[in-house]
């Protein structure tokens, strides 16, 4: 729940907890799931996730990236997490063998939005970082 009057002060709303684990490697690992048997590489990848999360959960909404830089960095993540030995490619009515730039393009399709945007090549439409946004965030296109 994003607040939990029955928790204590330090843990009682969700994004002010995550900020203060986030940061911090050890606090961090402490907070995953022991069933998803973190390994150093897999610990990496949550990392760039949470300080994804971390700056899309901002207070001020400029200091937040957009959707497209959120995909940018996300999509080189699903490829290399995608499941290997799942003999199901769909999952949740979602295709997994269908490139990220794609499934978004067909949402776009099916939700009647302005097909404009290229997600092939979207670099012009990503904005310079705000400020305080984290150098150590990488996408695919290197921004």
């Amino acid at each position: 729940m994003a607040l939990d009057e029955d928790r204590p002060e330090e843990s009682r709303y969700l994004a002010a907890w995550f900020w203060r684990i986030k940061s911090n490697k050890e606090t961090l690992r402490a907070a995953i799931d022991l069933a998803l048997d973190v390994k150093d590489e897999k610990f990496k990848s949550i990392s760039v996730i949470a300080e994804l999360a971390g700056h899309c959960t901002a207070r001020e909404p400029n200091q937040r990236p957009d959707m497209s830089h959120a995909v940018n960095v996300l999509a080189p993540l699903v490829e290399k997490w995608k499941s290997l030995d799942d003999d199901t490619e769909e999952y949740c009515g979602i295709d997994y063998s269908v490139p990220l730039n794609q499934m978004v393009k067909g949402w776009q399709e099916a939700e009647g939005k302005d097909l404009s945007l290229d997600l092939a090549d979207s670099k012009s439409s990503i904005p310079a970082r705000p400020t305080g946004f984290a150098d150590s965030i990488t996408s695919a296109d290197g921004r």
